[in-house]
Order: structure tokens, then sequence, then C-alpha cells
């Protein structure tokens, strides 16, 4: 194999279409582009979601709700399941860095300590939110609450 010996595979090329060479070539006159019309021009560019004159997907599917700008997302945790990850993890103090570090949540989570469940530890906490229900039978267990922003 030498370098003027080098070609590509069969058929891994094609002739290009020579359009707008005259009527001889066979692609002449409207240069395959039909007759009149937008889309013969130059510059054509159909507009983006256009279904060619059906009704858009878009507009044929409804609106439906909204989101609401001012949301909080909170990664809860329950009562029930404190004791599994102070077990679990050697947690004492359910912290935003301790949850963190532990990998229960994400570095910008912020959390809220929901009521259902039993709680049988002393533990402490520095939340972004917490249920009435949920303070109330942390104290009663000998906890302490902290809320963070």
């Amino acid at each position: 194999m030498k370098l003027h010996n080098l070609q590509p595979a069969e058929g891994a090329t094609h002739k290009e279409k020579r359009l707008g060479r005259g009527e001889a070539s066979g692609k002449g006159g409207t240069s395959t582009k039909g007759n009149k019309g937008g889309q013969s021009r130059a510059g054509y560019k159909s507009k983006m979601a256009h279904e060619g004159g059906q009704m858009p997907i878009q507009r044929r599917i409804p609106k439906r709700g909204f989101k609401n700008i001012n949301r909080i997302e909170y990664k809860v945790i329950n009562l029930g399941q404190v004791d599994h990850y102070a077990e679990k993890y050697g947690i004492q103090e359910f912290s935003l860095q301790n949850l963190y570090i532990n990998g229960l949540i994400g570095q910008f989570d912020s959390i809220k300590i929901l009521g259902n469940g039993e709680i049988k530890g002393k533990y402490a906490f520095k939340v972004n939110a917490i249920s009435a229900k949920a303070k109330e039978a942390i104290e009663a267990a000998g906890g302490t609450v902290e809320i963070v922003k």
C-alpha cells in the first residue's frame, strides 16, 4: 500500500448533486425546489415547531398548574428514622454538616424534621425547619432543637 493507491471504500463517497446548472443537467430550472413560494426562495427558514399547518403539539396539549417560585424544597427526616441514622452513622447531633458528611443530604439541601414515628434517644438538632409535633417529641425525650437559616 502506497499513498498514491489510497482511496475510500466502495460506496463510501457520493457525487454531489449539481443543482441549477442548466436544463441538460436534469436539475436546472427550479433546481428541485418546485414552483414559487417561500420554500423556493433564498433565506427560507421554517418556524420552530411548525407542523405543516397541523395544530402544533404545544397548542394541542392543555396548560396545567403552575410552579411557585417562592417554594422552599426540604429534605424530610421523620422521627422514626432518627434512631436508625444515629445507630448506623454514629450521629448524636443532627446538623446540616453532619448529615452532608454522612451522605444523607446534598451540599445545598434544607432539612425539615417531621413527627412521624417515635424517638428513643436524646439528640441535638440544628435544622432549617421542624414541625410542632416533632419539636415536642424531641424535647420530651431530652433532646434540643435549634433552627438555622
